[in-house]
């Protein structure tokens, strides 16, 4: 039997869904997905597959699955505007193409990038909190953007998993980690300044950007230094953060796929 493999990368906003994976008793990212899926294909077989799953409340601004057939799409362009017709209003599609069997979702070479959005000082607007992370202390910026590069290159991530065990592959390589204000995303009701954490990498354990952020924090609150922060990633190290930044704040930027450069 023949199958036909198409790749499509949407767009959602997270903040009202249990993350990507399907579960029982809850609304999730792709229970949504393949109810539409099934709707529009009128009960013809498919499978979705993603690229890797989003945390509870995580958005993402282009995140991608995997899509199987066993009947090709007579028109792409028409899928895709049908395919958004009925996605619920907080998940778009962005494109659809077309790949071989060779390719696998899970296992090709692909690099992605994480913002992480915040500010601090005072209470926002309510409208704020889907997107937005408020630290109502007071933070030193300069000292976290020093210790955002501590985290770029090859290091030793164990202080940086959730619920490490021993036979975890914890030598990641992150290829760039900067702390800068705030440009990419506006509204008339956002704080005068607010910042991203750039986090780009080939993968990410759970709840990895999370703790890195969570750690800057207390960074800048003064709770730890740089030095505590250059010990957690030396090899075999592993210092136990308890600060998990909210996932609201965390964004899946891109996802860039070698095959496709």
């Amino acid at each position: 039997m023949n199958k036909y493999f198409y790749l499509i990368t949407i767009q959602y906003l997270g903040y009202r869904f249990h993350g990507w994976q399907k579960q029982p008793h809850v609304k999730t990212l792709h229970l949504m997905v393949d109810r539409t899926l099934n709707f529009i294909l009128e009960g013809v077989y498919f499978k979705s597959l993603s690229s890797g799953r989003t945390d509870a409340m995580v958005s993402a601004e282009c995140a991608a699955f995997e899509l199987f057939l066993e009947e090709p799409l007579e028109d792409t362009s028409a899928f895709l505007q049908l395919f958004n017709h009925n996605l619920p209003q907080d998940i778009r599609a962005l494109s659809i193409q077309e790949v071989d069997s060779k390719f696998n979702i899970i296992n090709h070479s692909k690099i992605k990038e994480y913002n992480y959005l915040f500010t601090y000082g005072k209470k926002c607007h309510p409208f704020c909190a889907p997107i937005m992370t408020t630290i109502l202390d007071d933070l030193d910026i300069g000292v976290m953007k020093q210790g955002a590069k501590l985290f770029e290159g090859p290091h030793y991530f164990k202080s940086y998993c959730f619920k490490p065990t021993d036979n975890g592959i914890y030598n990641r390589d992150i290829l760039l980690c900067e702390l800068v204000e705030n440009t990419m995303y506006t509204a008339n009701y956002f704080p005068e300044k607010s910042y991203i954490l750039r986090v780009k990498g080939k993968g990410f354990m759970r709840n990895q950007i999370r703790l890195m952020m969570g750690t800057l924090i207390d960074l800048g609150k003064g709770k730890l230094d740089l030095e505590t922060i250059k010990q957690s990633l030396k090899q075999n190290a592993f210092i136990k953060f308890e600060h998990i930044a909210p996932a609201s704040g965390l964004i899946l930027r891109n996802i860039d796929f070698e095959l496709f450069n």
